[in-house]
């Protein structure tokens, strides 16, 4: 089962993002090797204060990658031992080990299955007197709403603490991801909006305290050298890193709106068949980390990805077994049945190829290849 042209589409291509840069890139990095500050060097500060002026918050703390950016971040912000937060049962690993990290406990919930963003009424009964702080994950680059997550926060007492992993400069209801809490992890893992060229992170905070602690968490502990006055860790984002993401921050507002153009392209063709799109709710908002659809019953989707490989279009899953099912965590007590809608999308869902440059005409190869596989599944 094959088209009559074949061009293979990848999931992600950084191409149309680096080759443009790839002088400035250069540039940047033998800057830091001529002057030889490689660690806590004078880009990682610049990019710190441009990052967090980005998001709309005053303190950006670069960390060695998105995982420990949650884990010191919740430390940072009072978080201790025992103390419960509210996660979602549908993101990736990384949120709970982050907040296991801290030594509090993930108490997960549902998500709203059509937009797949944390379920707030679930999360409202959940709560417990040891709940301390919810964790809203703006999955695949779409918010979730400031205005529910305050309300939700000042009535229960609790402290928000994004997750905007995927959501570099989302925006909602006038805010940026990483702006709503008492603070915001950030990863710059390669394949994120924006992206380096390894592991990075960084927390934001409009709290000075919180960024005091921050930095001293991240470098053993020790607010001078050789004083350690907190049980800290080495965590620190590369001034090379950084200065990579120094180059690529001027063109990312660019960059997440030809993932949102192309999203939009995608919708309209999708239109009428029987592939549901996550809904968007945050319209040109929206930075499309990923582009997700869903594929229900009775269509297969792994039929469906395994037929669209075939092909050549690459696809994947984003993610194949909620937190609560992963074999390494049973011991937080949760079983299958517990968490329906997430459970029910880790079934349905699958991202299409999404990334800055991806043209009008790549997209309709992908349908054109989705029409082709429905015709086939539909004749079985």
């Amino acid at each position: 089962m094959t088209p009559n042209t074949i061009n293979k589409i990848p999931f992600v291509d950084f191409s149309h993002q680096h080759q443009p840069i790839q002088t400035q890139l250069e540039q940047a990095i033998q800057t830091v090797i001529q002057r030889g500050d490689f660690v806590l060097g004078e880009a990682l500060t610049e990019f710190e204060n441009a990052f967090a002026g980005a998001c709309g918050v005053k303190y950006g703390i670069g960390v060695a990658c998105g995982t420990d950016a949650i884990a010191l971040g919740l430390q940072a912000c009072g978080i201790r031992s025992g103390d419960e937060i509210l996660v979602p049962a549908n993101t990736f690993i990384a949120t709970v080990i982050g907040v296991l990290r801290a030594g509090a406990v993930p108490i997960l919930v549902d998500c709203d299955v059509e937009t797949a963003l944390i379920d707030l009424e679930a999360a409202e009964k959940a709560i417990s007197p040891k709940t301390k702080a919810i964790l809203p994950v703006h999955l695949y680059g779409q918010m979730v709403s400031p205005k529910q997550l305050l309300d939700f926060a000042g009535t229960h007492n609790l402290f928000i603490f994004e997750d905007a992993a995927q959501a570099h400069l989302a925006l909602s209801e006038g805010y940026r991801a990483g702006s709503i809490g008492k603070a915001s992890a950030f990863s710059f893992y390669p394949s994120k909006n924006l992206g380096g060229f390894g592991d990075g992170g960084m927390v934001v905070t409009p709290d000075p305290d919180i960024a005091k602690n921050l930095r001293s968490l991240r470098n053993y502990g020790a607010p001078q050298k050789y004083l350690h006055t907190d049980t800290g860790t080495n965590s620190r984002l590369d001034t090379l890193q950084a200065a990579v993401l120094n180059v690529k921050l001027p063109h990312l507002r660019k960059w997440n709106q030809q993932r949102n153009t192309a999203a939009q392209n995608y919708e309209n063709l999708l239109h009428n068949k029987p592939i549901i799109p996550l809904q968007n709710k945050t319209a040109t908002g929206h930075v499309y980390h990923l582009y997700v659809i869903r594929i229900p019953h009775p269509l297969d989707r792994n039929f469906f990805q395994q037929q669209l490989a075939e092909i050549g279009i690459q696809t994947g899953i984003h993610y194949p077994l909620p937190c609560h099912l992963q074999p390494a965590y049973q011991n937080l007590g949760y079983q299958k049945g517990d968490f329906p809608a997430a459970e029910t999308l880790s079934q349905e869902i699958l991202s299409l190829p999404m990334y800055p440059g991806l043209t009008p005409s790549q997209i309709q190869q992908v349908i054109n290849s989705i029409e082709l596989v429905l015709c086939h599944q539909n004749k079985l």
